[in-house]
C-alpha cells in the first residue's frame, strides 16, 4: 500500500490570455503579421464605411409593400418591385389561378430532395418514389389529367421552369457521363473514338452555341410538319453539354483505381459490367464527388443562358418585369433577389457535397 504524499497547495497556472479565446484567434488569424495586421484593418474601414449604409439602405429606409410611386421618394430599396411582381417572377405566364400547381410541384421538389439527404434511404424504394414524384409534378405542370386543365409549355416560365431544366438536365447528364466515360477508356477502338471525338468536340464550344444550335439550326433539318417542344431542345442541349463534363471528371476518377482493384474483381470471376458496377465505380464516383458538384453547380447556374433562346427562365421574368415602366429604376433589388435565389441552390448543393464527403469518408 503506498502512502499519498501530501503535496503542499499549488495554484493552477491558467495559459496566457493573449494566446487562448477571442484574444488569441484574433492574434494567430488576423494580426499574426505586419502585413495581415494592415490588411485586417483595412478590411474593417472598408466594413466601418460600407455596412452601416448598406443596412440603411437595404432595412431602415425601405419599402416593401408599396406601389412604384412612393418608391421614387424613397432614399432606400424598393422590395415592393418583389413583393408586387413575386408570382410572374417566380411563374412567368403561367395562368393566374393555377400558378397553385407549379407552386406545389416546386414544393414536392424540395421535399423529395430532403427526404434524399440520408444515404440509408438509397435504396430502390427512393427511386420508385422519385420517379412517381417526377410523374405527378410532370402533371401538375402540363395537366391534361383528371380534373387539370392543360398549360402548354410555352407558358412555362420562371422559377419552374428553371428547375425543370437543371433537375433533370443533371439527372439525366450524370449517368450519360458515366457511361462516356467507361466508353473513353474502353478497349474496343470505335466506342474509344465515338466517346473522345464527342467528349472533345462538345467541350470546344460553349453552352451559348448548343442552345442557339438546339433552338435555330436543329429544326431546319426536320422533315417538314415535324416539330420539337424548344423547351425540350433546349433540355437535350443542356444535357449533353453537362454530359461531356461529367465525363472527364469519372474519367479521372477511374484512372484513380489501382490495377489491383481490377485484378482482384478478375480473379473473382466478375464479367466487366459487374466489376464496373459492383468494384471499380462505387470507388471512383465516391472519390470524384467534389468535382462532379463543382460542375453541377456550374451548370445550375448556365441554365440562365436559355435566355437568349426566348425561354422566360427566372432571370428573363426578372427582366421582363424591369421592362415596366413603372419598376425600371430598380434592377438591383430586383437582381438580388434572384441572385439570392440561385445562392439558396448552389450553396444546398455545396453543402450536400460535404455531407456526403463526410458521410461516405471520402
Amino acid at each position: 500500500m503506498t502512502a499519498r504524499i501530501a503535496s503542499p497547495d499549488v495554484e493552477d497556472l491558467k495559459p496566457p490570455v493573449r494566446s487562448t479565446g477571442i484574444l488569441g484567434w484574433l492574434r494567430a488569424n488576423l494580426f499574426n503579421t505586419p502585413l495581415n495586421s494592415i490588411l485586417t484593418l483595412f478590411i474593417l474601414f472598408c466594413l466601418y464605411k460600407t455596412i452601416p449604409s448598406m443596412v440603411q439602405w437595404a432595412f431602415v429606409d425601405s419599402l416593401w409593400l408599396s406601389d412604384a410611386e412612393a418608391c421614387r421618394e424613397a432614399d432606400g430599396a424598393c422590395w415592393s418591385v418583389v413583393s408586387q411582381n413575386l408570382r410572374f417572377i417566380l411563374f412567368g405566364f403561367y395562368p393566374y389561378d393555377l400558378q397553385w400547381r407549379p407552386a406545389l410541384a416546386i414544393a414536392m421538389l424540395i421535399g423529395l430532395f430532403f427526404y434524399s439527404r440520408n444515404t440509408r434511404r438509397w435504396n430502390r424504394r427512393l427511386l420508385y418514389l422519385w420517379a412517381a414524384g417526377l410523374l405527378v409534378m410532370g402533371i401538375l405542370m402540363h395537366g391534361g389529367g383528371p380534373g387539370l386543365p392543360e398549360v402548354e409549355t410555352d407558358q412555362w416560365g420562371g422559377i419552374s421552369l428553371t428547375l425543370l431544366l437543371s433537375l433533370f438536365g443533371l439527372t439525366a447528364a450524370y449517368p450519360l457521363g458515366v457511361l462516356l466515360a467507361l466508353g473513353r477508356r474502353s478497349e474496343l477502338p470505335a466506342i474509344k473514338a465515338v466517346c473522345v471525338v464527342y467528349i472533345e468536340l462538345i467541350r470546344g464550344v460553349p453552352l451559348i452555341s448548343m442552345l442557339f444550335m438546339a433552338s435555330v439550326m436543329f429544326p431546319l433539318f426536320l422533315p417538314e410538319g415535324i416539330t420539337i417542344n424548344k423547351i425540350l431542345r433546349a433540355q437535350a442541349a443542356i444535357i449533353l453539354f453537362t454530359a461531356a463534363y461529367i465525363a472527364e471528371v469519372v474519367r479521372g476518377g477511374l484512372q484513380a483505381i489501382p490495377r489491383g482493384q481490377y485484378e482482384a474483381a478478375e480473379s473473382l470471376g466478375l464479367d466487366y459490367p459487374k466489376t464496373m458496377r459492383l468494384i471499380i465505380l462505387p470507388q471512383a464516383l465516391k472519390i470524384v464527388i467534389p468535382p462532379t458538384v463543382s460542375i453541377l453547380i456550374s451548370a445550375f447556374k448556365d441554365t440562365s443562358l436559355v435566355v437568349i433562346i426566348g425561354l422566360f427562365d427566372l432571370l428573363k421574368t426578372t427582366q421582363v418585369t424591369l421592362s415596366n415602366p413603372a419598376w425600371i429604376r430598380f434592377s438591383a433589388e430586383a437582381y438580388l433577389f434572384i441572385a439570392a435565389l440561385y445562392f439558396l441552390g448552389c450553396f444546398s448543393m455545396s453543402n450536400f457535397s460535404r455531407y456526403l464527403e463526410k458521410e461516405l469518408k471520402t
